[in-house]
């Protein structure tokens, strides 16, 4: 499984923050219908384990990742729970060595060329830069990606549907980050067609 590959054809990927896990399986159904078929799954909650349990079993093709993961410890439980990926908000580098280590692919968080060479020197060449719009956008991502051709980033953090477009244009964006299709209200409130359309919309403006 080529699991970078998947994402950069996804173009979006959810970051989902599930409070109970009974909402799992709906909110996996939502994004199916709605076309995307990958999560990020972030690791805030007591719900997290079992939520990606839940949708790594019931649908086996869907790439199920794990975010916000801080330890080695929460990497062991993401991968036993099914996550295919992990994603970190900073750039540990405890956490990326073992992950490096133990053949998990991991997609460190990054926000200034010193944490992309840390990357680099374990052999991650696919990074998360966060906090995207806060941390100065994608006329940023530019900047400091012209020394590191072969690196590719996945901004998250302030994407919405007014500014994708401008992120999934450019070459070293391998895919966008979001949550504004699966807004934590949206799940609480079970309102999944919602959630499909806005999962649809999503898409249409990635393809433009």
């Amino acid at each position: 499984m080529d699991i970078f590959k998947l994402i950069e054809e996804a173009r979006i990927v959810p970051v989902i923050v599930i409070e109970d896990e009974k909402d799992a399986l709906p909110l996996a159904e939502a994004l199916r219908k709605g076309g995307i078929n990958i999560a990020e799954v972030t690791f805030r909650t007591d719900a997290a384990k079992a939520s990606i349990e839940k949708i790594s079993a019931t649908y086996p093709d869907m790439l199920v990742g794990a975010g916000t993961v801080l330890t080695i410890g929460q990497v062991d439980e993401a991968v036993k729970a099914g996550a295919k990926f992990i994603v970190t908000p900073g750039s540990n580098p405890k956490v990326i060595e073992y992950c490096v280590k133990n053949n998990i692919t991991i997609i460190p968080g990054c926000a200034n060329p010193s944490n992309v060479e840390l990357a680099l020197e374990n052999g991650l060449n696919v990074v998360k830069f966060f906090p995207a719009e806060q941390a100065g956008g994608i006329n940023y991502i530019k900047a400091i990606s012209a020394p590191y051709g072969n690196v590719r980033f996945m901004p998250t953090g302030g994407i919405n549907p007014q500014n994708v477009g401008s992120y999934l244009k450019e070459k070293c964006i391998i895919a966008c980050g979001g949550s504004w299709m699966v807004k934590k209200d949206l799940i609480a409130n079970k309102q999944f067609e919602e959630i499909t359309r806005l999962c649809k919309e999503a898409l249409d403006i990635a393809k433009e």
